[in-house]
């Protein structure tokens, strides 16, 4: 029993930080993070470094523990959200691979009220792809089936959730000596390498939909 726990934590635990981290792609929020911080002194910088991670877990927990509530209220089977998740996932993996590069900077950044929660923490971090990926994360959990399996794979995704986002954390608050060691060339690289990762991605999302599907019929 302690064997079979292990390992859908590991499995789990593995999955999901793969998972996230591929689709977050920490370096990706580098830009944005350097608009919304290029008025504010250090103290502020590091605030907003600190507090839009936190903002991204939050968001990413409620939709992990609530996702399978909402498929339930719409009527929408496990199987259509995980073909609808991988579908999203692979086109953002697709644009992220074959996008042009902006060659004259990037916009300006109106700053709003609250910039660690939007734009820096939601679409920022936690997109709606990333919510995809973590909703469909719960519909495999809810097929565990069992008490004790369910438990120990939803610790697991929290845990990945909470190791990503200190990724996030600690990539966002050395942005701007990333920036400079990177360069645009070496963002521009790891972000096409992680839109070819999102389509794996996408694509094995869409094909256990589709095995959830035939296996109900």
């Amino acid at each position: 029993m302690i064997w079979l726990f292990s390992d859908i934590f590991a499995t789990f635990f593995l999955g999901s930080f793969v998972s996230l981290v591929t689709i977050i792609n920490p370096p990706s929020a580098i830009p944005l993070f350097n608009s919304l911080s290029a008025d504010l002194d250090d103290d502020e910088t590091e605030r907003l470094a600190r507090r839009g991670p936190l903002y991204a877990f939050a968001i990413l927990t409620v939709s992990l523990f609530a996702g399978s509530l909402i498929l339930n209220t719409f009527g929408i089977s496990h199987a259509a959200l995980r073909v609808a998740g991988g579908i999203v996932v692979a086109l953002l993996g697709h644009e992220m691979l074959f996008r042009r590069e902006q060659r004259r900077g990037d916009p300006a950044v109106e700053r709003p009220h609250n910039p660690a929660f939007f734009p820096l923490a939601l679409p920022g971090i936690s997109g709606p792809g990333t919510i995809a990926v973590v909703i469909g994360i719960s519909t495999e959990i809810q097929e565990l089936g069992g008490w004790g399996g369910v438990a120990i794979a939803s610790i697991a995704t929290v845990a990945a959730m909470a190791l990503t986002c200190v990724l996030s954390w600690l990539t966002l608050r050395s942005a701007r000596q990333i920036s400079n060691r990177l360069g645009r060339s070496g963002i521009e690289a790891m972000t096409r390498l992680m839109g070819f990762l999102l389509i794996c991605i996408g694509v094995q999302f869409i094909a256990s939909g589709i095995r959830s599907f035939v296996s109900g019929i």
